[in-house]
């Protein structure tokens, strides 16, 4: 085989085995959406209930990663692209101010995609087909914006080209927040939402004045979070770990209260 082409082939096989990132992963993302199930109103629950049988299921977990997985969908492809950047907003002045012109130019950011699939989903009038996949992005956005390297305010694609030293292995910041630090603690999701929840009901930031956008808020929030999480010397150590996962979990417990309460609203009665 002529060098070129094993090189090829060789640079192809590392790429496709490359692990991409996805905020939270499916851990983080499954203890999201079943944490807010847990604390759906009774007509909210029998409306998920009710489009999610299209997917023969009844849990909001079992659809949550599904905005990330379109992108290995060839029949889906058209989608990804459309939404991809729907998943995340960066705030390219640096600061922490969202300014839709500026950070949300066209629509394509986290801020707008939420918005957007709130309202197909509340819109009764719409094909239940349309509302459930609204459905699929809502729970899946809500997390996204929560893992704060999804908000961030630096020019590394969200902690992607930040490579680190984590476990013994070199990755980026973003994957060791999409899922190093929530698997350090060896639970699968359902247990993980069992420990959360037992915590009880989660506290959440007070509005930030003039802001009148919660979704713009909980997007400034990672923002701010994210200035903080970046380690010294490129090293996760068990000190970090020690120091950021509880702001992991946080995040999780805001993200699904917050989707609870969003779902609450759109699937009420009417």
């Amino acid at each position: 085989m002529p060098f070129l082409r094993r090189s090829a082939l060789a640079l192809f096989t590392c790429l496709a085995l490359a692990p991409v990132a996805q905020a939270w992963g499916p851990l983080g993302h499954s203890v999201v959406a079943d944490l807010a199930q847990r604390h759906l109103s009774p007509a909210a629950a029998a409306e998920v209930e009710h489009l999610l049988a299209a997917e023969h299921t009844k849990s909001l977990a079992d659809i949550a990663s599904w905005a990330d997985e379109i992108r290995n969908d060839p029949a889906q492809d058209a989608l990804w692209k459309q939404t991809r950047a729907l998943h995340y907003v960066d705030f390219t002045s640096g600061d922490c101010n969202y300014t839709p012109p500026r950070d949300c130019k066209d629509g394509q950011c986290v801020v707008a995609g939420i918005d957007h699939y709130v309202k197909v989903l509340g819109d009764k009038s719409q094909p239940d087909a349309a509302r459930l996949e609204a459905l699929k992005f809502v729970v899946h956005f809500i997390g996204d914006e929560h893992q704060p390297l999804h908000g961030g305010s630096r020019d590394d694609k969200g902690g992607n080209t930040y490579q680190v030293q984590f476990d013994g292995k070199g990755t980026n910041l973003h994957s060791v927040w999409d899922s190093g630090l929530l698997k350090t603690r060896g639970l699968d999701w359902k247990t993980y939402a069992n420990e959360l929840d037992a915590r009880g009901a989660v506290t959440l930031p007070p509005a930030i004045p003039p802001q009148d956008n919660a979704y713009a808020q909980w997007a400034e929030e990672s923002c701010e979070i994210s200035r903080g999480i970046y380690p010294d010397g490129h090293k996760i150590d068990q000190a970090y770990v020690d120091r950021e996962l509880p702001v992991a979990e946080l995040r999780l417990r805001e993200a699904g209260r917050r989707l609870a309460e969003v779902l609450n609203l759109a699937l009420a009665k009417g």
